[in-house]
């Protein structure tokens, strides 16, 4: 297994100690550090930019979703929690695994070796969010998001067939998405170009997008040419 960056996040001291003790056992896993809440792993996340996280679910003062819906990129997740309750969730948002404490070594090592393999798939570029809108949840890839829609201070992300929102303003998300690969097409939308398989002109002398899903954007007028470099037309 290549080497991964490993953060350790967990309210419970003993059980970070056993997370300890049993990653011993993986030479090639590095513990990059510890949180005990999810405001402290936040920080940590962004200090350290871990490979993968060993998260607890239910924690004081936010859970390891509410953890997730709040980074604006997400690493590899193993959840490690008391809970059984939540496996089904954790699944959902493609968990490398759900391990029930106590933490047994066997199922500890296959997830490890599951996140290897995830990590060293993944091209550098890759970047994931979370998205957590009620009950639902999901890990995305950026590469297959094709629009974000403003629905005032929440954006609405399209991929596949699914739509749901997330609590980021349009402009927050533009602030933090790759000019390069994202878009802001008018006031209410961003795409993403490599999703765009039409362009035409309009009679607002904007142009309109036709997205691979079949949706049709417009660029207002003001924004044309910026797209025009953008697309290299």
């Amino acid at each position: 297994m290549s080497s991964l960056r490993v953060l350790l996040v967990d309210d419970e001291r003993l059980a970070r100690a056993e997370l300890r003790r049993l990653l011993q056992a993986h030479p090639a896993v590095e513990i990059v550090g510890e949180a005990a809440s999810a405001l402290e792993a936040m920080a940590q996340i962004a200090a350290l930019r871990p490979d993968v996280l060993l998260l607890d679910v239910q924690m004081p003062g936010g859970s390891g979703f509410d953890l997730l819906a709040a980074l604006d990129a997400a690493p590899e997740v193993i959840f490690c929690t008391a809970y059984d309750q939540y496996a089904l969730q954790a699944f959902e948002v493609s968990a490398l695994d759900y391990l029930q404490k106590p933490v047994q070594a066997h199922r500890l090592a296959t997830a490890l070796l599951r996140a290897g393999a995830r990590v060293q798939a993944a091209p550098p570029a890759a970047c994931k969010i979370f998205i957590k809108d009620g009950a639902r949840c999901w890990f995305v890839a950026l590469e297959n998001i094709s629009l974000f829609t403003s629905e005032g201070n929440y954006a609405r992300v399209h991929f596949g067939t699914e739509q749901p929102l997330m609590p980021r303003s349009l402009n927050q998300l533009e602030e933090r998405l790759d000019p390069s690969r994202f878009f802001r097409a008018n006031r209410r939308q961003i795409v993403n170009l490599a999703h765009v398989a039409g362009v035409s002109a309009n009679a607002a002398d904007g142009l309109d997008l036709l997205l691979t899903d079949g949706t049709q954007v417009e660029v207002s007028r003001r924004r044309a040419q910026q797209f025009r470099a953008a697309a290299s037309l």
